[in-house]
Formats: C-alpha cells, structure tokens, sequence
C-alpha cells in the first residue's frame, strides 16, 4: 500500500458480486471448514491468532504485510514504517494513531517484525516481518484460496503451490480493498460485537465452527455442550472475558440458551445471526477472488514485481 488515494482503490465488490457468494448453497460448510483452519492456525500460531483476533488489528496487520511486499529496493525509506502505517490507517478510520502504534510495539516485542538491516535512517525505522510472520500469513492465503476453491471446484491452490508468486501479488490487492471497504470494516453489530474486542474473532470462529444444523429450525442454529471453560483454557483467556462476549451477543438477542446447568449446554444461534456472518465473510472472499484473478492476469501479462518481493516469492514454499 503506497499512499494510493481513496478514490483510486476499489472495494471488495459490488452488492450484487457480494450475494453470489452469500447464496452459494457450499457456503455454511465452507466456513466451518474456515473457521477450523483458523483455530488450526492458532494452534500453531498462538501469539499472532491473538494478536490479531480483533478487527483493529487485524486490518493493521494486514496493511503493513501490504506495504512490507510492496517495498521499494531502491528506497530503503519504503515498505512497513510507523507513518506510512498510520496514513493508511487513518485514512480509513480503522484505527487511532495510538492504537497504530502500539500494535508495532507489540509486533516488534513479540518478533513478529524487526528492523530492516543496514537501514540508514535510525528515525523512520524500516520494518520486516519475520518469517514466523510470513509462514503464518502464507498459511492463512492459502486457507482462503482452498475455501475459494470449495465454493467453486477452482485450481487456486493447485497454481498457488505451482507459483508462490500469486501469493505476493495478490496480498496487497485484497488488503487495499477490504480496508477501503466499509462493509469490511464495520461489520454488523451482531458480528462486531465479537470482532471489535479483544481476541473476539477466535471465539467467534470457534462457536460458528460447533453449529450442527446448517440449515435453521424454526429460525434458529443450534450449538450443544459449549462450556466458556473449555474455551477459556483452548485461547488462555479468562472466562469473565469470555462470558462478557458471549453476554454482549445475548444482550443484542443474537443467541442464547435453551438448557444452561453444570452437565449441559444448548445455544441458540438467530438464523439472521448467521446470515450477517455469511454475508460479512462472503465480502472478503469477493475481495480475495478478485485479487487472486488480477494477480494471476499481471503474471500472465509479464507484469514485473519489485526485485526483493520477486527473489523472496521464489524462495518461498507456500
């Protein structure tokens, strides 16, 4: 991402584009399938999933990978700096410059980034990801490209493993338009209530990933034997903050529970719930089928990348 203006970066798609994927009759078993890659990727990936587990952060997270793929070798001033960070972010409304800047201090405590080697400006301090960083964003394009694939018998992982190029040219592509995209960014208040707190996006995957009837009865989906317990020990959360989430959704009338005691759990899901669910993911999948189609067109069309994202995508095993 380089300074491009809003007028000039697209959204994730039209409404209409949007439906398609929301009427796609694959679509529930798709993201369940999702969700659990998810809470595969915070298995092996504890400290990112949390990290990034909330709106805020994760439109933070990535936009900078955005600006890290598309540095500049001959600027060694370009790609992941604090103020590039923060136009980007402040141009949307997606975050506070306080919020923006704490995020990199917690990424570069946790060595998900470092300084870029040999930079010669100790003032804008150039940033990288490490490559537990990479791995993990690697790891979480291709899920997308496989839930892609479900949803319409497609090749994209096949050509992703073929040419992790695709991979470096479509990231920035789809990040430019989820951040610009209001629909993307401000979810419903049925999904936001989750998303925009802390660690939110891991309990929401991880409820929508126990739901046993996709299609509704009598308007509801039901989920059995949740205990905030279990989840509480899985993401190493307190189960206060767990039970505030799931209060927060009781309270907007979301879900609640049918049987609630010692030795059984049942949840009930609004079939409307899960609508705003599908139709709030179907947004990013619009977004990301769009940049995996303009990534594979450039590379057949010979469109050069920048000398160090080309040499890294081709050491790359994605």
């Amino acid at each position: 991402m380089t300074g491009t203006p809003p007028s000039a970066i697209e959204s994730a798609g039209s409404s209409a584009e949007v439906e398609i994927f929301a009427a796609n009759p694959a679509l529930f078993a798709v993201l369940q399938q999702g969700a659990r890659h998810m809470i595969e990727l915070y298995d092996h990936f504890p400290r990112i999933a949390r990290l990034v587990a909330a709106q805020q952060k994760w439109l933070l997270t990535q936009a900078a990978y955005a600006l890290y793929v598309q540095r500049d070798p001959a600027d060694p001033l370009s790609g992941i700096t604090a103020s590039r960070l923060l136009d980007i972010i402040v141009e949307f409304g997606a975050a506070s410059r306080n919020t923006a800047t704490a995020f990199l201090a917690e990424l570069l405590a946790y060595k998900l980034v470092r300084d870029v080697p040999g930079s010669p400006s100790k003032r804008s301090r150039p940033l990288e990801p490490t490559e537990v960083s990479h791995d993990a964003m690697r790891l979480w394009f291709r899920g997308q490209m496989r839930s892609l694939d479900l949803l319409d018998s497609g090749d994209r992982v096949e050509r992703l493993e073929a040419n992790p190029e695709i991979f470096y040219r479509a990231q920035p592509l789809a990040a430019k338009r989820l951040i610009a995209d209001r629909a993307w960014r401000e979810p419903p208040l049925s999904i936001s209530c989750f998303v925009w707190t802390e660690y939110g996006g891991l309990i929401l995957d991880d409820f929508f990933s126990r739901i046993v009837n996709p299609v509704p009865e009598d308007g509801y989906h039901w989920v059995e034997d949740l205990r905030f317990a279990e989840l509480s020990n899985h993401y190493s959360l307190s189960r206060t903050h767990v039970r505030r989430l799931f209060t927060r959704a009781e309270a907007l009338g979301s879900l609640g529970w049918q049987e609630r005691n010692g030795s059984k759990n049942r949840i009930w899901a609004t079939a409307s719930f899960i609508e705003d669910y599908k139709r709030w993911q179907s947004v990013k999948f619009c977004a990301l089928d769009q940049a995996y189609g303009e990534a594979v067109r450039s590379i057949d069309t010979g469109v050069a990348l920048p000398r160090a994202t080309e040499a890294r995508a081709r050491k790359s095993d994605v």
